[in-house]
């Protein structure tokens, strides 16, 4: 199941490879990439499903929870339709068990009128992310970098630095709002106590958690606002 975190796709290819070699089925979780492409092709599109989020705050969001499954295999494409809506093989006849999934109408008109301006958005993100990029350069953080096949739709801008809560810490006094994401390796979340995992168990992973800090991107944030943040971000090293 790779993950397209962040907008940018992960390496499909030998994912690919991998999974035709031992006829595993790849399932893809798109939920921070809609419109990401690699070599060119939108990701959701190359394994056995995709899948989308549409929570509010995702490029393309609804105004409440909404997500679809995008697939290519008619044979489950029919079970997932029975699966969204109680199990149901016609009104009142239920052969599997299922769940309440619909997407309802609402959240529907709505995606289907903010899809049509997703690229224009995404095209934004990127030259803003850019912006970011340029003014960050040679102080000591780390930043996104776009993979050569990718194309990559900056749901978040995410850089690493290993003075993190120090830095949060510092902007939050300047009126900058920052965010995690994610405080917590999957190893180490209370649901998975039972593995047992210990701290050096996955060391890149409880390393990075440690350093990763999101900074305020959106389409409509100005420049002058990115400019601004990066003022601090540099007068905080720098000092």
């Amino acid at each position: 199941m790779p993950v397209h975190l962040y907008g940018q796709a992960a390496e499909m290819e030998p994912i690919l490879e991998i999974s035709h070699k031992y006829n595993i089925p790849v399932i893809e979780d798109a939920c921070q990439a809609h419109g990401a492409l690699y070599k060119g092709k939108k990701v959701g599109s190359s394994g056995k499903l995709g899948c989308f989020s549409f929570y509010p705050s995702k490029n393309l969001g609804a105004y409440g929870d909404a997500g679809i499954i995008t697939i290519n295999d008619e044979s489950l494409y029919g079970k997932l339709i029975k699966l969204r809506n109680y199990g149901e093989e016609k009104r009142y006849y239920h052969s599997i068990k299922g769940f309440n999934s619909r997407l309802d109408e609402i959240q529907a008109s709505i995606l289907r009128v903010k899809l049509r301006h997703l690229d224009e958005w995404n095209k934004k993100r990127r030259e803003l992310a850019k912006i970011y990029s340029d003014r960050l350069k040679n102080l000591p953080v780390i930043t996104p970098e776009e993979g050569d096949d990718n194309y990559h739709i900056y749901h978040l801008y995410v850089i690493r630095t290993e003075k993190r809560d120090s830095l949060q810490k510092y902007l939050k006094e300047k009126g900058v709002s920052t965010l995690i994401h994610y405080p917590v390796p999957i190893h180490f979340q209370e649901a998975y106590k039972d593995l047992d995992y210990k701290p050096g168990s996955l060391p890149i992973s409880e390393k990075i958690s440690g350093e990763i800090l999101s900074l305020p991107l959106y389409p409509e944030i100005q420049e002058e606002e990115i400019e601004t943040v990066c003022r601090y971000i540099r007068d905080f090293f720098l000092k």
